[in-house]
Order: C-alpha cells, then structure tokens, then sequence
C-alpha cells in the first residue's frame, strides 16, 4: 500500500515510543498503540505515524505563524494598522495547500477501511473459519462450526477475585489478568481467515481487539462482520467498548490463537468437559518469551 521503507521505519518508531508489550497485554506507562498482530494493524499503525508526522507540522507552522502575527503586529509595534483587506496569493494557498494534504490523508484511509471491512479476494472458502459472536448483559458467547451438525456455543465470562462460583475465579499464578481473562476464551485457528459474525441479544455492545485494530458494534437485530488472521500463536485481550450497563466494564474479550490441531483438540475437548478444554488451552499457552519473538 505504502513503500517498505515507510513502513519499517513506521513500526521501528511506535517500537521506540511505545516499547511494544511481550506478553500481548496494556501494561502501566504505556503511551503508544499495542503491538500490531495482524498484517491490517501495521498497516494502520503505520498510517497513524504519517498522519502523525503530518499534524504535528501543521500544528508547529500555525503557531509559529500565530507567535509571529502577535509580536509583529500587536499595537505597540504596528501603530498604524495596514490598510489592506485580502491577498489573493495567500487565500489561494491556504485553500489548495489543505485541500492536497486532505487528499493525501484520504490516498491512505480509504483504502485502509476496505481492507479493514473486506476480506482479501484471495482468501479461499477452506481457508476461512465462522464464528458468531453474540453480545450479552454481561458476557460474550461464541458458536463454532457454524451451520454444520457439529456447531456448538461457548459462554465467555469474567474472571473475578472471591468469585462466588469456583468456575469464575481469578488465578493470576496460572497467567489470569484482573479485567481482561475469561473463563472460556474465545479460540480460533492460526493462519486462517477468521470471519466474524457479531450481533446482541440485548443492548448495544462492541467487539473489539486493539491489537488487530479491528472493532464493530454488536447491535440487536443486526449481523456485523469482522475479519483477522494471525500467522503466531498467542493470547490477545480487548474489552467491550460500548457503554451497555451497570457490568459494562464486566464483559472482557480474551482470544487464543492456537495451531490447527490445537484448536481441533480443544474442540473435542470442549464438547466432553469445559473444564479439560480450559486446562488444554493453559498447558499450549505459548510462554511470554514466544510471544515477545513472535511480534
């Protein structure tokens, strides 16, 4: 989309300023976007720095021009106003020279909010795998296997602390994180195209990974799609972003990305015992310095 040599240098500085996280999770002092985990996340991360680059000249040329039209022309030092009232010359660039870096900024997004909506054209119908995401008050479920006699769903609820069902407890030795692990992650394949149809059963919610830079409301009544494909295995966080009641901050998104004959394993497991499946998801859980390599 953009040249090699703009993206590495795009990348190496959200490294450089945001310090990139190892183990795929928000941690304190961060000041930059997530590590990108997917190809339309660099892209986008990528994109913001140029933008980045682009406002930041604006916003120094504007008040340099501003610093320099109140010493310049304040009362003491331009008793005499100027009588002048327009300037061609200037009134034209101050309306082509904006005008051009809009058209730059739109030269770069636009196609950024197809790849981000539409799965690339290449993408076979064996390489895609469906899951449906429902939105609740308050949890996520998912349903794999989509229209086939094997499709089943999987609640996905909060971790918490003193939980009053065993099932429900925070375990930070096995990895747990307050606010973002789950009892039953969400689990899709790497290397796949993985589709997401994501509706409500309720209210409106959102669905969303920072990592992947991907995130749609979750609207009763409706079926919006998301698309991602991650070529490592790891474990990937978000929370629903839109405000859906009082356990708004209660419904945390946790996805592992697992090889294929992990995620088929993990389905035979699932439909035996929930409980084996978690335990199987904990013991291929890559370890935080194959993630940190990985990314």
């Amino acid at each position: 989309m953009r040249s090699a040599a703009s993206k590495y240098w795009a990348l190496g500085a959200a490294s450089l300023f945001g310090g990139g996280t190892a183990w795929a999770t928000p941690h304190d002092g961060g000041i930059n976007f997530q590590s990108p985990a997917t190809k339309t996340a660099e892209n986008i991360q990528s994109f913001h720095n140029e933008v980045l680059i682009i406002i930041t000249v604006i916003t120094v040329f504007v008040t340099a021009l501003l610093i320099w039209v109140m010493i310049r022309y304040n009362k003491r030092s331009n008793p005499v106003p100027k009588k002048f009232s327009h300037n061609t010359t200037i009134e034209i660039l101050w309306t082509v020279v904006p005008v051009l870096i809009l058209v730059w900024i739109a030269k770069g997004s636009f196609p950024l909010l197809y790849e981000q909506d539409v799965m690339p054209a290449e993408a076979r119908e064996e390489e895609i795998v469906d899951i449906k995401v429902y939105g609740n008050m308050w949890f996520w479920d998912y349903t794999y296997n989509v229209g086939s006699d094997q499709e089943f769903n999987v609640e996905s609820r909060m971790l918490k602390a003193g939980a009053p069902d065993a099932s429900l407890e925070l375990h930070p030795e096995r990895g747990d994180i307050a606010q973002l692990s789950v009892n039953n992650p969400m689990v899709a394949p790497i290397g796949k195209y993985v589709r997401l149809k994501i509706s409500a059963k309720d209210v409106i919610h959102a669905w969303t990974i920072p990592q992947f830079m991907i995130k749609v409301d979750a609207m009763p009544g409706k079926l919006n799609q998301l698309w991602f494909k991650v070529d490592e295995p790891g474990v990937f966080y978000g929370q629903c972003s839109e405000l859906c009641g009082k356990d708004h901050s209660n419904m945390p998104i946790e996805l592992r990305m697992v090889t294929e004959p992990q995620y088929a394993e993990w389905q035979r497991l699932y439909k035996e015992s929930p409980e084996q499946a978690r335990a199987y998801l904990d013991q291929v859980r890559p370890k935080p310095a194959q993630v940190a390599s990985a990314q």
